[in-house]
């Protein structure tokens, strides 16, 4: 099956998998046929047995499905022994420890990363986000100069649009230091999947000032932290949502501002806000919501919801491969 990848907008038929964002698509198209080599760790659903078969037969990704018994092979591994045995402080295991690591195909596939059997990692169709995230910081560890793991959705509108999505899955109720986390990591993770500049407003109910609470005071703090640590990226805070992304709401509650009515990144004070807020984007908006986008770990290890479909996971798969690219420089 032939698979329109060049479409504007919208959605194409993409067969088995369904129908796919013509975004998604394009993320295949940036690889550059550049293949990629992707894991994807609950590799006896049959719901990733059908993505893997459509991303091998349409993409450069070349996914490999981690069965239990595939995954009891990859433990078996030297290197990916060694990965589990090494915390990501350097810091060694003990042998107990690496035998009860072993055990959880999730752990495995951090180590396979770890190792460079693989390039990235989907999981989270059997399993919850807890357990995943619990296994790409124990086995992975972060990023360098990174101190929160957080998540973000890529909201690709229906006229074919994107717009990021952060904190919307992790934290409940982030403080400063960790709500400027999320934004430099949510403008990043837009940028490599969107290839534009993020934009990013720090949301409130207050704009620029309007309202006097503490809760309008984390914002601000973090809006601080985010300007000393990226002074190039254009960020403005705090900012009502139809102040952050309407022109003419924009020009009468922020006529100065240099990101009201333009925002693509738009950082929510808390999860109760991020969870809510992309779920009605996507239920009355019309929006496919990608995600959650795990942010902070030293690879692209991306979580799935257990109620998703192979299209969710094929797409899921494409990020991770256009962020292991992104990040490297070169695929394996």
């Amino acid at each position: 099956m032939a698979v329109a990848a060049d479409a504007k907008a919208g959605r194409v038929d993409g067969g088995a998998v369904g129908d796919v964002p013509a975004a998604v698509l394009r993320w295949a198209e940036r690889l550059d046929g550049r293949t990629v080599r992707l894991l994807l760790a609950d590799g006896d659903d049959p719901r990733a047995v059908v993505a893997a078969e459509w991303l091998a037969a349409h993409t450069p990704v070349r996914p490999r499905l981690l069965t239990a018994a595939a995954s009891a092979e990859l433990a078996a591994d030297p290197e990916v022994r060694a990965a589990l045995g090494r915390q990501p402080t350097g810091a060694a295991r003990d042998a107990d420890e690496v035998l009860a690591l072993a055990d959880d195909p999730l752990n495995v596939a951090a180590a396979a990363v770890v190792a460079d059997h693989a390039d990235a990692c989907v999981a989270g169709a059997t399993r919850s986000t807890r357990d995943v995230i619990r296994a790409g910081i124990k086995v992975l560890g972060l990023r360098p100069g990174v101190t929160t793991v957080s998540s973000s959705f890529l909201m690709v509108m229906p006229d074919g649009h994107c717009l990021a999505y952060g904190d919307c899955g992790v934290l409940p109720h982030p403080d400063a230091g960790q709500l400027a986390d999320v934004a430099l990591a949510t403008a990043q993770t837009f940028s490599e999947l969107v290839g534009s500049e993020p934009v990013v407003a720090m949301l409130s109910f207050s704009t620029l000032g309007s309202a006097e609470h503490a809760e309008v005071d984390r914002v601000r703090a973090a809006l601080d932290l985010v300007r000393t640590a990226d002074p190039a990226l254009r960020v403005d805070g705090e900012l009502q949502f139809d102040a952050a992304v309407v022109e003419s709401v924009a020009r009468l509650k922020a006529p100065a501002s240099p990101v009201a009515g333009h925002a693509n990144v738009l950082v929510f004070p808390d999860l109760a806000a991020g969870n809510i807020g992309y779920k009605i984007t996507e239920r009355f908006g019309g929006a496919t919501a990608i995600g959650p986008i795990l942010q902070g770990l030293a690879a692209p290890f991306h979580d799935l919801s257990r109620g998703c479909a192979a299209g969710d996971i094929v797409a899921a798969g494409l990020l991770a491969a256009v962020q292991a690219h992104e990040q490297s420089g070169s695929a394996s």
